[in-house]
């Protein structure tokens, strides 16, 4: 097998992690779409470092988590920029697609105001990671998961409370 043939197999078969994370960072389809591809780039650009040691749904993490924060960080600097208005005029035209129901768009909302670390922290957490697997791809002890895992918890129950 070679080693596209490889990298595509694995793609396909861990796909759905490039999708919850860029929905995660992203707000209309096509955003979500271009940071897709951009993090399917990455990681095709990226596959030959890839030792195999680890769990390739685990490396796949850290590089579309990078990617994703990377993206973040350069469209907030782009959107200080906008004329006020034009997120909502963005998403009116976004087309179909319907509304999240209102918890579900109440979580987005709630994770939007979160820094990166810790949007990328709940991400793998509401995917069901164990804080092993998530110590790893962020690059930060078991410890630290368990204790910004419990004051984001803690965060996040209060801004949600006050929301609904």
């Amino acid at each position: 097998m070679s080693s596209e043939e490889r990298f595509l197999g694995l793609l396909s078969e861990h796909k759905k992690i490039l999708h919850k994370v860029a929905s995660s960072y992203t707000r209309t389809a096509q955003d979500r779409q271009d940071l897709v591809q951009e993090m399917a780039v990455q990681l095709w650009r990226s596959f030959e470092r890839f030792d195999g040691r680890g769990k390739f749904s685990t490396w796949m993490y850290r590089v579309a988590l990078n990617v994703a924060i990377s993206h973040f960080r350069s469209e907030t600097a782009r959107t200080r920029h906008l004329v006020p208005g034009e997120p909502a005029l963005l998403e009116l035209v976004a087309g179909p697609g319907g509304p999240p129901d209102d918890d579900l768009r109440l979580l987005h909302e709630a994770m939007e105001r979160l820094d990166e670390l810790d949007r990328a922290l709940l991400i793998l957490h509401l995917d069901g990671h164990r804080y092993d697997a998530i110590a790893e791809i962020l690059g930060i002890s078991e410890t630290n998961v368990g204790t910004k895992l419990t004051r984001l918890k803690q965060k996040l129950r209060r801004d949600l409370s006050r929301a609904g």
